[in-house]
């Protein structure tokens, strides 16, 4: 049986449970036919599947309706992860229904990325390395799956690897923040004193400036990183470039909202323009 939610009740029951399993909220009302003809078999799949039903009374929830777009109902709406991620609007058949909640369900490559997760949680990587794999071999697109391999070899200093593991997916900000730690971290272990020495000897050495800067962020320290990265592009030489992207590369991982990424971005623009 569904259960009967209001607006108070909504942020418990479908926004935070809905970051462990789909949550399927119905909108309806008690005067509405198709509402009473299409109940029962959301009611007979959600019993059949693993995602949970929970009803709205549009005329007891009003402003709820409203904040979710509902204009006519029934009116379906899948949440996932907090979020709305599938809806439909009428008394569509039992067959449709099917098909619209098994498009909600996870795959088996989602089965086999949750074991994964579970591996990394018990500190067991090489089930978790290898339970990922198999999940790119089941959905070689499958996006949890390939920033999930590619976190583990970045940390075990395969970034080459890493970084062809994030070519193969869809561009999102995550894959775009792990290529960037990926390139990174590619400099980690390298000479920091040797190039501090280089560019001690020859403060024009910009080709050991660009190193020291990129094995510092390599090592976590982004401030001096940045401002030696800062200094090649301000001075417009041949490593310029290198300079900025590098720069970019540690805004990536810090985050746009970090404190170094607002100040260095600002500081890079009036470099560059």
């Amino acid at each position: 049986m569904a259960t009967d939610i209001s607006t108070e009740d909504f942020g418990r029951a479908v926004l935070q449970r809905s970051h462990e399993t789909t949550v399927v909220v119905d909108f309806w009302a008690e005067w509405c036919g198709p509402c009473k003809t299409l109940g029962p078999i959301l009611e007979k799949v959600a019993a059949e599947t693993q995602i949970e039903l929970v009803k709205v009374d549009v005329d007891a929830n009003q402003q709820l309706a409203q904040q979710f777009g509902v204009q006519g109902i029934p009116n379906v709406i899948a949440f996932r992860n907090g979020e709305a991620v599938s809806r439909f609007t009428g008394a569509i058949p039992e067959a449709s229904v099917r098909d619209w909640v098994g498009a909600l369900l996870p795959s088996g490559a989602d089965l086999t990325v949750d074991r994964a997760r579970d591996a990394i949680l018990s500190s067991n990587e090489a089930l978790a390395e290898s339970l990922f794999r198999e999940a790119l071999e089941q959905d070689a697109d499958h996006q949890e799956a390939g920033t999930g391999l590619a976190s583990l070899l970045i940390a075990r200093g395969e970034t080459q690897d890493a970084l062809i593991t994030l070519g193969k997916l869809s561009p999102t900000a995550e894959v775009e923040r792990l290529q960037a730690a990926a390139r990174l971290t590619a400099s980690q272990g390298t000479d920091v004193a040797g190039f501090e020495a280089a560019l001690e000897e020859d403060p024009a050495d910009t080709a050991a400036q660009l190193s020291l800067g990129t094995a510092l962020a390599a090592n976590g320290e982004y401030e001096p990183a940045l401002d030696h990265l800062l200094a090649i592009v301000v001075a417009k030489g041949p490593d310029a470039h290198a300079a900025k992207a590098a720069m970019l590369d540690v805004f990536g991982v810090l985050g746009l909202d970090h404190p170094l990424t607002i100040e260095y971005r600002r500081r890079l623009a009036s470099a560059l323009f």
